[in-house]
């Protein structure tokens, strides 16, 4: 499978919502860009302790969503282009029901991992001026995801993100994402025991959903 990139895209930190920084405002990068082990040249998280390193390298959020959120945001015009949810890869055609944790991409001539969905927090419902937007992504599972980077590489506007292997095709993002972020796991302690001897998992998700069992 392979889908085409619509805009990779970065962002410096910035002073944001309650006097803390962040880089959500993200904008399109024109040309080739470097992608290494803690993600995209150029591009900035702010609060280090739940945003970025390895296992959250590169956010990848579905344009596909953009139809929904315009008719929930009243056609908010952050929703005019790739970038409102903090992404640094857009694509069409492949949401949260369909990639799965530990898939692996040729994003342009990187390699790269889906290691966890996006846990939504109080920024984002900032940056749209709706405070219920972190709730929104929560219920509805529209979370996009991160990947770790496996393979140093480059990528641009245009070139191809490929299927490369999929190794836990029962484990799609909205599935896990519903799981420890949505309030299924309580429900499914077998899958949460699973989950947490998972290698291709984030770390901080495998220790997630040990607490969900205690």
């Amino acid at each position: 499978m392979s889908y085409a990139i619509d805009a990779v895209l970065t962002g410096k930190a910035v002073l944001f919502g309650k006097g803390e920084p962040s880089a959500i405002a993200k904008t399109p990068a024109a040309g080739s860009q470097r992608v290494g082990f803690l993600g995209i040249a150029g591009d900035e998280q702010a609060d280090l302790s739940v945003h970025g390193g390895p296992d959250k390298a590169i956010h990848h959020y579905p344009r596909d969503h953009y139809g929904f959120w315009a008719e929930a945001l009243d056609r908010h015009a952050l929703l005019d282009a790739p970038g409102a949810f903090g992404e640094n890869i857009s694509t069409e055609g492949l949401v949260e029901s369909e990639a799965c944790i530990g898939d692996r991409y040729r994003l342009g001539t990187a390699l790269v991992e889906i290691s966890q969905g996006r846990q939504p927090c109080w920024k984002l419902g900032h940056r749209f001026g709706i405070a219920s937007v972190p709730a929104t992504v929560v219920k509805t599972r529209r979370s996009g995801w991160y990947y770790r980077v496996v393979e140093e590489g480059a990528v641009a506007a245009g070139d191809p993100l490929d299927l490369v292997e999929r190794p836990l095709p029962e484990w799609s993002v909205e599935r896990v994402f519903g799981l420890l972020i949505g309030g299924a796991g309580k429900r499914e302690p077998d899958a949460l025991r699973a989950l947490g001897a998972m290698e291709q998992l984030a770390t901080t998700w495998r220790v997630r959903s040990e607490k969900l069992l205690s």
